[in-house]
């Protein structure tokens, strides 16, 4: 590697070393303060989260080290059309925090697949969720995550790429392990903050040395690369020329690389299946103190969205004209996306592994062997996202990327049907959702396969996988698998036995606001509090604990001390009070007057680039 490459310089080592150190500290910080010795404390913060970092983690989950790298390749390749991804999030957070929330409390679940578990019924859809989640976490977004970001400090420092990784993770791990949601919660604001002064100062000056907008767009419409050979091929000019339409979203429904019915209307089925459906986004907002923390979480999180466009996507095209400097503030943006999207993901694949599946292999656990399982389980997750390394490093000259842009197209849609037919068609039931589900996912899987045999190829070495399956642009597949989905959920619900109204209480948008009483479809086989052994029992053993052991519960905040034995009244009290969606009516005016003026923002933007 060549030396001036490297990051050597006093200033910007010490904007990296100061990096680590803020965050560090703020972690720690907030795992100290933080009940983490709880279910409630250690995956949802309590439930006592407000607006402002909840619409931080928001972002900072969605935005990981990948997600620079992709927007600002793409956008250096094909211009702005990349952006609708980003833009596209506006209209889906509306639908997150003001339909799909209020019923996820109301349900009063931890997990999406125990929300699809209370509304049908058995196991098969709930453990079937919970492992492609986990599946999806591993494969494609925490290997897009960390070989991107680890690339890029492996040239930035001359670091092993091994040592680049493991240094990563075992920050991120020591206070995602020990602090749970809330301590991920306020690195990520921090994070958030990072990574836009960073991207605004990167920006502001890529535009600066570039000469303005007016001669960005007039130069990157000329900027040719310098080598255009490949071997002894002719490369058609179109493979390396600016194409007409970079500076519009909206392209052409057939010849489009991102044609506009896909970008609306595909691309708003995937934002469904993440947004609304997604544990890693919807932890967060299950962590609010109230309905009005949730929908101004998702607000801000809109108005953070708009910005990709200019701090990520532009100076991507800026650097085709180009080559922008302050590596040591890049690097510590870069860390801070890779790190808060990691965390992210960490805390919410535990919550998955402890609630959905280790409590169906130990259904009497303890709360306190609940933590530990959950702490363990990040740590093996940890441990695989390493031995993955060898399998993204051989695909770099692959098309790795290329597959985790469309990957979703072939997964999700089938998951975003069921959510969005379960919570508003109260006649669908188990059999139609599980059917739907299955039945979606050989579909998709015949097409991901496929192109993972064929390859996906370039401008200079096309596929030769048939049209018929190839042919279809993956987020017009997108629109033909929910169809699909949808109509096999609908059908086969149709034909066989509806659930009653009964077990149906606050599981519906019909039915969210009645009073009456649910009686849950897996109430026989749920177990309603964790055991837990009485204060005396507890207190003898902490007399009899070592030092190592007392510094362990301490670390892991197992010695915090638990509040009053709740009576069986107070604890239907605290019930109802965690699965209240009421407003104060000032705060929801002022909410939804935001929740309005986000949308039509969002039109804006989309009608002005189109």
């Amino acid at each position: 590697m060549d030396s001036s490459t490297k990051i050597n310089n006093p200033a910007d080592i010490s904007v990296i070393v100061i990096y680590f150190l803020v965050t560090l500290a703020v972690g720690l910080w907030a795992m100290f303060l933080s009940n983490r010795g709880t279910v409630g404390g250690f995956f949802l913060a309590e439930r006592s989260m407000v607006w402002w970092p909840i619409g931080a983690s928001l972002f900072a989950s969605n935005i990981g080290s990948g997600h620079f790298v992709g927007l600002a390749g793409t956008g250096a390749a094909a211009g702005i059309a990349i952006a609708g991804f980003e833009w596209n999030a506006l209209i889906i957070l509306f639908a997150l925090g003001w339909l799909f929330v209020p019923i996820y409390i109301k349900a009063g679940v931890v997990t999406m697949p125990e929300y699809l578990k209370k509304r049908f019924g058995g196991r098969r859809i709930q453990m079937y969720l919970s492992v492609l989640s986990l599946l999806l976490y591993i494969f494609t977004k925490i290997s897009a995550d960390m070989f991107s970001g680890a690339i890029f400090i492996q040239m930035a420092m001359g670091l092993n790429l091994y040592l680049a990784i493991i240094i990563l993770l075992g920050v991120t791990g020591l206070y995602t392990i020990t602090g749970g949601l809330a301590a991920v919660i306020y690195t990520d604001t921090l994070q958030t903050f990072i990574m836009m002064v960073g991207s605004l100062i990167l920006t502001g000056f890529a535009f600066a040395k570039v000469g303005g907008y007016e001669a960005f767009v007039e130069k990157y419409m000329k900027a040719i690369p310098a080598n255009i050979s490949y071997g002894n091929i002719n490369i058609d000019p179109k493979c390396y020329t600016p194409r007409a339409d970079s500076f519009h979203i909206f392209r052409d429904p057939v010849t489009g690389d991102l044609p506009w019915p896909g970008l609306t209307f595909g691309l708003s089925i995937l934002a469904l299946w993440y947004w609304c459906t997604d544990q890693v986004i919807v932890q967060r907002c299950l962590s609010a103190k109230n309905m009005s923390h949730v929908k101004a979480g998702c607000v801000m999180c809109g108005y953070l969205k708009l910005l990709p466009m200019f701090v990520m996507v532009m100076p991507g095209m800026i650097s085709r004209i180009l080559y922008t400097g302050l590596r040591g503030l890049m690097l510590s943006v870069m860390l801070a996306s890779l790190m808060s999207s990691l965390t992210s993901i960490f805390n919410s694949a535990s919550t998955l592994f402890t609630m959905d599946i280790y409590t169906k292999i130990r259904s009497r656990a303890t709360e306190k062997e609940l933590m530990l399982a959950g702490r363990l389980f990040i740590l093996a997750l940890i441990g695989v996202s390493i031995a993955w390394i060898p399998v993204v490093q051989s695909a770099q000259s692959g098309q790795l990327f290329d597959y985790i842009q469309s990957i979703t197209s072939y997964l999700g849609p089938p998951i975003a049907a069921v959510f969005l037919l379960a919570i508003f068609c109260k006649r669908v039931n188990e059999e139609g959702a599980f059917w739907g589900l299955f039945i979606g996912l050989v579909v998709g899987l015949v097409r991901m396969i496929a192109e993972f045999a064929y390859g996906t190829g370039s401008c200079v070495n096309p596929s030769n996988c048939p049209k018929i399956i190839c042919g279809v642009h993956y987020l017009y597949f997108a629109i033909i698998l929910f169809g699909i989905s949808s109509i096999i959920v609908l059908g086969v619900s149709l034909i066989t036995k509806p659930i009653p109204d009964v077990h149906l209480y606050g599981l519906c948008w019909t039915l969210r606001n009645n009073k009456e009483q649910r009686i849950d479809l897996d109430a026989d086989e749920r177990i309603e509090e964790f055991e837990s052994k009485d204060d005396e029992a507890v207190k003898q053993e902490d007399e009899g604990q070592g030092f190592l052991k007392k510094a362990y519960n301490w670390f892991c905040g197992f010695d915090q001390k638990k509040g009053p034995k709740l009576s069986k009244e107070e604890q239907e009290e605290r019930k109802k009070k965690l699965t209240d969606i009421t407003e104060v009516p000032f705060w929801r005016n002022i909410v939804n007057i935001n929740g309005i003026i986000l949308l039509a923002v969002a039109v804006f933007c989309h009608a002005f680039f189109a």
